[in-house]
């Protein structure tokens, strides 16, 4: 099944399992902003049997991309277990696979403050072609950081890939895309805030408040 029918199941995913919702009073978010609305992957990640059909939306984006990868990698700590789950199975699709080929990368919450540079942000390195994946992008901060300590690492990243884009214009004036590839990364978003919250059809109240904070915060405004 190619990508472009795959995208619509998993648009259809998000929605059936409440991943974007709606405030009846406004949250600040990690960024310090207010928001009537919320990406929250969390759920789904504590959850092995919805997180396997990520990993396998994952999978299928990555093949339509035509990436070929060694490693995933997930920013700690939001999609450690994204990475790890879609490794393994990446790992083992390939009949090849013998001890040494793949590394089961994990990165530190806190890095360690002793020992090998290479153990300071990582339990295991990521070897080779490197993606790195989070779920949700706002500012961008939290792979921004990861992207920082895998080149102070040498490690090879071949893209960023978020499941869900919040379509925000960062403090300093750039979209997450813009932020990253002055790293030399290039992001991908499986899917987008933009295209996801016309589908939930917020109340009017709510859906005055998103269009007010897009058009504070967003990349492109919500219709």
């Amino acid at each position: 099944m190619s990508w472009e029918q795959e995208k619509h199941r998993f648009y259809d995913f998000i929605i059936e399992n409440n991943v974007i919702g709606f405030f009846d009073e406004p949250l600040t978010l990690k960024s310090g902003r207010k928001s009537y609305w919320y990406v929250n992957w969390r759920t789904v990640a504590e959850d092995v049997f919805l997180l396997d059909k990520v990993s396998d939306f994952l999978l299928s984006f990555v093949k339509h991309l035509n990436f070929k990868p060694d490693c995933f990698y997930g920013v700690p700590e939001g999609a450690t277990k994204l990475g790890v789950i879609t490794q393994y199975k990446w790992a083992f699709d390939d009949k090849n696979i013998k001890p040494g080929k793949y590394v089961l990368s994990m990165g530190r919450g806190k890095p360690k403050e002793h020992g090998a540079l290479k153990d300071k942000y990582f339990l295991g390195i990521p070897k080779g072609k490197v993606i790195l994946v989070e779920d949700t992008t706002t500012t961008g901060s939290s792979m921004l950081k990861a992207i920082d300590d895998l080149v102070e690492n040498k490690v090879n990243i071949i893209a960023a890939i978020g499941l869900t884009n919040r379509n925000e214009i960062r403090d300093d004036g750039n979209t997450v895309e813009e932020a990253i590839k002055k790293k030399n990364v290039q992001y991908y978003a499986m899917s987008n805030a933009r295209d996801l919250i016309p589908k939930l059809n917020p109340n009017p109240i709510v859906s005055n408040h998103i269009k007010a904070y897009f058009e504070k915060y967003g990349s492109r405004k919500i219709t």
